[in-house]
């Protein structure tokens, strides 16, 4: 209990391009420990919607996790794309959230169906009395 506000971390995100053009001035804010960027609203934000991976949009993210990381904050940021995560990683990202709650969600469900899905008809019931 009397540790716990030493043990609070804040963490702010980064999810449009005034948040990028702003982005030293939010890491170097005192009591600020790491900025989260945003991929999917970001890329709406900068004209891309939909698409995260657009080389515009994946230099920004570069940029921004290297101007992050030089500010020494905590660096994060969110894609189901393995590679992507590891990439986020080699450029210093501090933590990479790697899988959308949605997409594990719909591929427990489809697979437990799946194992539950038969493609043959059940054989008709015979009862000899």
């Amino acid at each position: 209990m009397h540790e716990a506000n030493a043990q609070v971390c804040l963490l702010v995100q980064a999810e449009t391009q005034t948040a990028l053009d702003n982005l030293d001035a939010i890491a170097a804010t005192e009591g600020v420990d790491g900025v989260f960027i945003g991929p999917a609203d970001l890329s709406a934000s900068m004209g891309h919607a939909g698409n995260p991976g657009h080389p515009e949009v994946q230099a920004a993210i570069e940029d921004a996790i290297q101007r992050i990381v030089k500010a020494g904050k905590a660096t994060g940021i969110l894609t189901p794309d393995e590679a992507l995560a590891h990439r986020y990683l080699e450029l210093g990202a501090t933590f990479v959230a790697v899988g959308l709650d949605t997409q594990l969600l719909v591929k427990a469900t489809s697979d437990l169906a799946a194992r539950f899905k038969t493609t043959a008809a059940p054989a008709p019931a015979s009862q000899t009395y």
